[in-house]
């Protein structure tokens, strides 16, 4: 599909630098905690069940992901969940605040690349001080012509943005690891959609590619210039 690209937005989260491992060592800790009460497979099914729910209330992030593990553990207890383990989910949580960042290969010279000829829009979910700190130091910050912290990624989102600080989603692109949320709702706002897969998903962000003019895959960030390019 050619079209006359001018934005390219970018995820952040398991895109340009990891992220999920982090939730993934956290659980790891929390079956360990709660293993005299529950198995692990039921812990985290029960855990995903806690995020879907609290999603509307808590929206995207770590602290959102810290209520789900507590409440959690309090169903799977029978409300005796002693404070001491409260206290060190709690820690944990702080813990995923902190975390160092480390960029996935490829992810600064890919930015660098595109943004002498394109505007470059970095549009990422979750908690919005978190966000922050990891665009502040993955030494990114400058790459990007402008940087959108939402709560959700809609279509509806997606003509805003690229309405705002492009040319309308037609002559944009989403690049992120997340199909449902990086990839569908851009090729339904009408622009198009790169999936980079990445080892670790959310069960949440799952969704089945689709079969579309505007979708494309990537083994990883090093191919995206010369997929641009054969765009246009």
């Amino acid at each position: 599909m050619s079209r006359q690209l001018t934005t390219i937005g970018f995820d952040a989260d398991d895109t340009l630098w990891h992220n999920e491992r982090f939730f993934a060592l956290t659980q790891d800790r929390f079956a360990d905690l709660l293993a005299d009460h529950t198995d692990a497979d039921t812990l985290m099914d029960r855990l995903l069940a806690a995020e879907q729910r609290n999603l509307p209330h808590y929206g995207f992030g770590i602290k959102g992901f810290t209520l789900s593990m507590i409440e959690t553990a309090i169903e799977v207890t029978d409300g005796r969940l002693p404070g001491s383990v409260i206290a060190e989910l709690l820690e944990a949580g702080r813990e995923m605040l902190s975390h160092p960042i480390d960029l996935l290969p490829h992810a600064a010279e890919t930015v660098a690349a595109l943004s002498g000829t394109y505007k470059v829009v970095l549009i990422t979910k979750g908690d919005l001080l978190d966000q922050e700190r990891k665009l502040a130091q993955s030494g990114l910050g400058d790459a990007f012509d402008a940087v959108e912290i939402v709560s959700a990624k809609t279509s509806e989102t997606y003509i805003r943005i690229y309405d705002q600080h492009g040319d309308g989603a037609a002559q944009g692109l989403m690049v992120g690891n997340s199909m449902a949320s990086d990839v569908l709702p851009m090729i339904a706002a009408g622009g198009l959609g790169v999936f980079v897969p990445h080892g670790l998903a959310w069960a949440i962000e799952h969704a089945e590619a689709p079969d579309h003019p505007g979708f494309h895959e990537i083994a990883d960030l090093s191919a995206l210039p010369a997929l641009v390019a054969n765009l246009t």
